[in-house]
């Protein structure tokens, strides 16, 4: 499944989560609202029923109104004197004669009157009557709701006394069916919002992700076409501050760096190529010359042999050259690290080259300064420094190894100088100036100190002088 499909059905899995616990929560609490609206409809229309009693007594005392002048007529006919006397009020009525013991639709309401005294039992066409209706009816128990079922149908029902009526009792019931059906309509509603919601949630996520995961598609191809054609040099634009953004920023950092760094490697190769083919040359030849005629009895063998451990230890010290910028354009991450004093490092090194190097005269102004890095690597670049040094030094010229407490160390020499042409390139592999190509070396002494700073996070540095050269390398001192 791509990941466009996987973006569009997380966003649609996420609105119908938030769906649901919606309808979880908005469901009991308008269940819970419309039953209490309609226990306050059962409430009001039992505190209206006293108005109806006095509608079914007004309407008794007009019929009783209606047959009083054929009352008359017969009382004097028959000369009765009782006749002639007032009758009976319609308030006089019992509430039993007035008020009709059936349940009454008002609405979608039903009441029902039950007249004092009120007994346990069947009620005239409604539900049972129980001990706790008799207590209300006497007043020893307050109103209720209740569940109860008549004729096939559930009703709600709400049970108080009547209000001026002592002993008779009304109940408001209505069917359950009325807040039933408005809950399956909600119910309804509810499952088509909750599938409309995802539906739609899960396109939209898509159509956005199409356009979120344009960038990564654009890197995806760029990756797929350096796959296939090896080509390095391809590149991404990125614009905005987003994640992806940043990936495809990083990536193509990536890909420079891997350009250069492929780029490089191929230019060693054919540097030290070109570097090893001489020396490789020349040893050869020499060999060949021992080989024929009369080999080694030939007077000119042992200059041969000479030269030819020359060239092999020429080879040698390109060789382990070649092995070092390997191993110290690593990052230091790999190898042993730990702090380091530089000033102890660099005394070292100039007591060894005052030994291998008598006809140079070292100063040391060698300040405490603590580094962390590894200590081989360091050293073998303060020692390249001072060979440098060594070579380009006249006969009994001073050579100064300085070291300051800000991380640097600096080698001085009294030599002929760099010319202004060959300062650019003085730290470049194999590069040699043509006035050094006459001397042994690799070209690689320098390239490797540039090397070693680089990787602990420092920098070198030629500063030419009115006679001589100071090299200066740099490094972030310990905390």
């Amino acid at each position: 499944m791509s990941l466009r499909n996987r973006v569009a059905l997380a966003g649609g899995a996420v609105v119908l989560a938030a769906l649901v616990v919606a309808a979880l929560v908005l469901y009991p609490s308008l269940s819970s609202s419309l039953t209490a609206q309609h226990d306050s409809s059962l409430v009001a229309a039992a505190q209206q029923a006293p108005d109806l009693v006095a509608a079914f007594k007004q309407k008794a005392a007009g019929t009783s109104e209606a047959r009083k002048p054929d009352a008359a007529k017969d009382g004097r006919a028959t000369g009765d004197p009782k006749a002639n006397g007032p009758t009976s009020a319609p308030d006089a009525l019992s509430p039993g004669s007035v008020i009709p013991q059936r349940p009454v639709d008002v609405g979608s309401t039903l009441l029902q009157f039950v007249a004092a005294p009120v007994m346990e039992g069947p009620s005239a066409g409604f539900a049972d009557l129980t001990a706790t209706d008799v207590q209300v009816a006497d007043g020893t128990r307050a109103p209720y709701f209740r569940y109860t079922d008549y004729g096939g149908v559930r009703y709600r029902v709400y049970t108080a006394p009547l209000v001026g009526n002592d002993g008779t009792l009304v109940r408001a019931a209505v069917p359950t069916s009325v807040v039933g059906a408005t809950l399956h309509r909600l119910e309804l509603l509810l499952l088509a919002i909750i599938a409309g919601g995802c539906v739609l949630a899960a396109l939209a996520a898509r159509l956005a992700a199409g356009r979120v995961l344009r960038p990564v598609r654009r890197l995806t191809d760029t990756v797929e076409h350096v796959t296939a054609t090896q080509d390095l040099s391809a590149r991404l634009a990125a614009d905005g501050k987003d994640e992806i953004a940043r990936l495809t920023r990083s990536f193509a950092a990536m890909m420079s760096a891997l350009d250069d760094s492929v780029g490089a490697q191929r230019r060693l190769v054919a540097d030290a190529s070109h570097e090893l083919r001489t020396p490789l040359t020349s040893l050869t030849t020499n060999l060949e010359l021992l080989g024929e005629g009369t080999g080694v009895a030939d007077p000119q063998a042992p200059l041969l042999v000479r030269e030819a451990r020359a060239q092999a230890a020429e080879l040698t010290t390109l060789v382990n050259d070649l092995v070092d910028l390997g191993r110290y354009g690593s990052s230091p991450n790999g190898t042993h690290t730990e702090d380091v004093r530089l000033d102890l490092l660099a005394r070292r090194v100039v007591d060894r080259a005052a030994t291998r190097a008598p006809h140079v005269e070292f100063t040391a102004a060698l300040e405490p300064c603590m580094v962390h890095g590894d200590p081989d690597a360091l050293e073998r670049a303060i020692g390249n420094l001072v060979d440098n040094a060594i070579k380009w030094s006249p006969d009994g010229g001073p050579v100064t190894v300085a070291t300051t407490p800000a991380g640097e160390v600096s080698v001085t020499d009294r030599g002929p100088g760099i010319p202004a042409a060959d300062l650019p390139y003085v730290f470049d592999r194999f590069y040699r100036s043509p006035a050094a190509r006459s001397l042994p070396g690799s070209g690689l002494g320098l390239s490797i100190v540039r090397q070693i700073a680089e990787t602990h996070g420092g920098g070198v540095a030629a500063q030419p002088l009115g006679q001589g050269v100071r090299l200066v390398l740099t490094l972030p001192p310990a905390p």
